[in-house]
């Protein structure tokens, strides 16, 4: 075949390669593509020449502009603690009080506080605060050791039955597990406490059960939460008549609970956050529960 041989359609000359019939035109490279390839390898040297480009063992070539990402970054970090510092001299010299009534410390305070609780408290307690199964909830404004800010505060600095010499100090019995009440009475008190909250538990059937469970809670677990079953924030005692449960408000739970007793435990945050970001914690958790009552 001639390989100035020329298509009868297009007009284009052949290249002299023939498959199964099918003849193959030489067509030129579209403008476009060429234009672009133009583009780009002048792109490619200009950037080789202006920026930092080249390896050279322990160095680089700086380019005409002299940039420097690190640099950049470092005067980034520069600017951005100095603008913190501004608000966090506020924060750190307030009282949580006048902090509160300021809107936009406050504003500063749910933006920062995010961030802080997705770093060192969402893994227990979830990003939104809401809990998991075996943590609290802190969304709820129902609180074991209180729930104002400097309550919530401290608890944070000294952790709940932790290391630390200050810490709060929590623990229920294994009333059943250590034979301190036989497998009737630990149901029977478990009845009671879950009538609290369940007043539908309350039938004919079961009153007999709930009455002599309440002799026994009366005995045994008044001490700590109370003979009205409210709780005692002084001892991390919870509220045992409304919805909110750690472990669970079922009645088996409840069982579970009664019999092997519970122990909850939080670290102390004192040696890896700074006092103002416990301050800034404490107040983002505390508009948890103002927000979501």
């Amino acid at each position: 075949m001639a390989i100035d041989e020329r298509d009868p359609v297009s007009g284009h000359k052949t290249t002299g390669h023939e498959w199964n019939g099918i003849k193959e035109l030489d067509t030129p490279v579209p403008r476009g593509i060429l234009i672009f390839l133009i583009v780009t390898h002048i792109f490619a040297v200009l950037w080789w020449i202006l920026m930092p480009t080249w390896p050279f063992g322990t160095t680089y070539t700086k380019g005409l502009l002299q940039t420097d990402q690190r640099k950049t970054v470092e005067e980034q970090l520069v600017d951005a603690a100095a603008q913190r510092a501004s608000w966090m001299d506020r924060i750190e010299s307030a009282s949580f009080s006048e902090i509160q009534a300021d809107e936009q410390l406050m504003s500063i305070v749910r933006s920062s506080g995010h961030q802080l609780f997705g770093d060192n408290c969402a893994a227990c307690h979830g990003i939104d605060g809401r809990g998991r199964a075996n943590y609290p909830n802190l969304a709820d404004d129902d609180w074991l050791w209180g729930g104002n800010p400097e309550i919530i505060a401290e608890t944070m600095r000294v952790g709940i039955n932790s290391e630390h010499p200050d810490s709060r100090f929590a623990q229920m019995p294994s009333f059943g597990r250590d034979g301190i009440l036989d497998r009737d009475q630990v149901r029977m008190a478990a009845a009671y406490v879950y009538s609290l909250s369940n007043p539908d538990y309350s039938t004919a059937e079961n009153i007999e059960s709930i009455k002599s469970g309440r002799e026994v809670f009366l005995a045994n677990c008044a001490a700590c939460h109370g003979e009205d079953a409210r709780g005692n924030q002084d001892l991390g005692a919870p509220n045992l008549t409304d919805p909110y449960w750690i472990y669970g408000g079922d009645l088996h739970t409840i069982v579970a609970t009664v019999h092997g007793g519970r122990q909850g435990h939080m670290p102390t945050w004192d040696e890896r956050l700074t006092d103002t970001e416990i301050k800034i914690l404490a107040l983002y958790v505390h508009s948890l529960g103002v927000e979501n009552p």
